[in-house]
């Protein structure tokens, strides 16, 4: 496990994560597809948001089981808060607003959450 530092492109909103990264997700849904995420998931216990809370804006659509967090200022998703399928609570980290992380070294798994 390491932690890591991350944060939106202005970076008003920052947090730290640690978490144990060895490949990185890709989903094909209408929210990750346009936003080009690539994530990686941690348990709550796992996230630190050190600043931003203020700047944050949720988005929820569909079932409205995750909570698209965005900062207000400049725009990024560097992060979104839902529940595991046990009903823990888990957050997804946007592996591109990691500091010192080559999302381009890790393989990547192609989910299909268009057919979710």
């Amino acid at each position: 496990m390491k932690t890591y530092s991350g944060s939106c492109h202005c970076g008003k909103v920052r947090y730290e994560v640690t978490a144990e990264i060895d490949k990185l997700m890709q989903c094909n849904c209408s929210m990750c597809s346009k936003r080009g995420h690539l994530l990686t998931f941690v348990g709550a216990d796992q996230f630190r948001l050190l600043a931003g809370s203020d700047a944050l804006q949720d988005y929820q659509f569909n079932r409205k089981m995750i909570h698209h967090l965005f900062c207000s200022t400049c725009g990024v998703s560097s992060f979104a808060r839902g529940q595991k399928p046990d009903g823990s609570e888990m957050v997804a980290i946007n592996a591109r607003c990691l500091e010192g992380v080559d999302v381009a070294a890790y393989p990547i798994q192609h989910v299909d959450g268009k057919n979710f």
